[in-house]
């Protein structure tokens, strides 16, 4: 099949193009840097797939030019599908697959990484030192042991990050709407939402994006929080509301945050934007705060994740072109 791949990167080249010669697949890869969206959707004209990541857009407008032109599956090369109108998909006859699991050991373990950073300041320690500055006053942080963790969302990666906060020595209390064994078994147990943000010195969020959990994080529950809790997302931007965290992080209601996902970053990430001026007054106000810390959506960015991720994405392909059943296809 010919696939059209928006938001192609050089990884996404490399990875894609080994795993569709390893299962010797056949597929004819076209890579586009630019990200789909109405303005450059005609070059999808004629493939048969796109393979498509996080900030492409699949409206029902865009969706509409794809079908058009002659696609009949769209692919994400991720878990989230918050970005493809699922309903416009099934009107077009447009079978849609995402990549159901890949590492959780590479978001949790990037959540977790986030959490040490800000808790013991290593940004600011490593600029410090970087300038010969070795003094201690504005560095202090706190033992993660013996510390209440909320996990809000305990799917495959929130199972991961509790279970390595266990091994901290956390007491780790969890949020999900399917609770889990797994998740007890840890020696962990489920509250209600209502009681995380009062219990909890840590929160890490790790649900999806829906209507439902749109801004779950808001002036209203960060005024509920401990004073001084860490907030951790991982997920997906839109969980939280940013200009109510950074009243919570002016307030000191919020000690600290850690994001690897931003609301409007479609905007700002997976580009080099360092030679221009950013105009997302908010996303500066939030980089003005000395316990804050941003990545730019890297948490999934290991090798093993990558490499699953293609392999997943060239296998849905492959089904779809010989008429199996697509394992991976999300249905409404």
């Amino acid at each position: 099949m010919k696939i059209a791949v928006f938001s192609a990167k050089r990884y996404d080249r490399e990875f894609l193009s080994a795993a569709n010669t390893m299962a010797q697949a056949g597929h004819q890869l076209h890579f586009f840097d630019a990200p789909l969206d109405l303005d450059c959707v005609a070059v999808a004209a004629g493939h048969e797939a796109v393979c498509i990541f996080v900030n492409d857009k699949a409206d029902a407008e865009v969706l509409k030019a794809l079908a058009g032109g002659g696609t009949r599956l769209v692919a994400l090369r991720c878990t989230g599908f918050n970005n493809v109108d699922l309903k416009a998909a099934a009107a077009l006859g447009l079978k849609v697959v995402r990549v159901v699991t890949y590492s959780p050991y590479s978001v949790a373990e990037h959540a977790v990484a986030l959490l040490l950073a800000i808790n013991r300041k290593v940004h600011r320690a490593y600029a410090r030192t970087r300038d010969s500055n070795f003094a201690l006053d504005g560095l202090m942080g706190f033992d993660l042991h013996g510390k209440t963790v909320a996990v809000v969302g305990t799917g495959k990666i929130g199972l991961v990050f509790a279970g390595i906060m266990r091994g901290f020595g956390c007491e780790v209390i969890g949020y999900d709407k399917f609770p889990s064994q797994a998740f007890l078994d840890l020696g962990a147990h489920y509250v209600a939402a209502s009681e995380i943000g009062a219990r909890a010195d840590i929160i890490s969020l790790h649900c999806p994006l829906t209507p439902e959990t749109q801004h779950i994080i808001n002036a209203q529950t960060l005024a509920g929080m401990k004073r001084g809790a860490l907030l951790i997302n991982t997920s997906r931007g839109g969980l939280i509301d940013t200009e109510a965290a950074i009243e919570a992080l002016k307030s000191g209601r919020l000690g600290g945050l850690g994001l690897d996902v931003y609301e409007q970053e479609a905007d700002l990430f997976f580009r080099d934007l360092s030679s221009t001026i950013i105009s997302d007054d908010v996303f500066q106000r939030l980089l003005s705060f000395p316990n804050v810390i941003v990545t730019g959506h890297q948490a999934f960015f290991t090798e093993e994740a990558i490499s699953t991720i293609c392999e997943t994405t060239i296998h849905s392909v492959t089904q779809f072109a010989t008429g199996q059943t697509l394992s991976d296809e999300i249905k409404i």
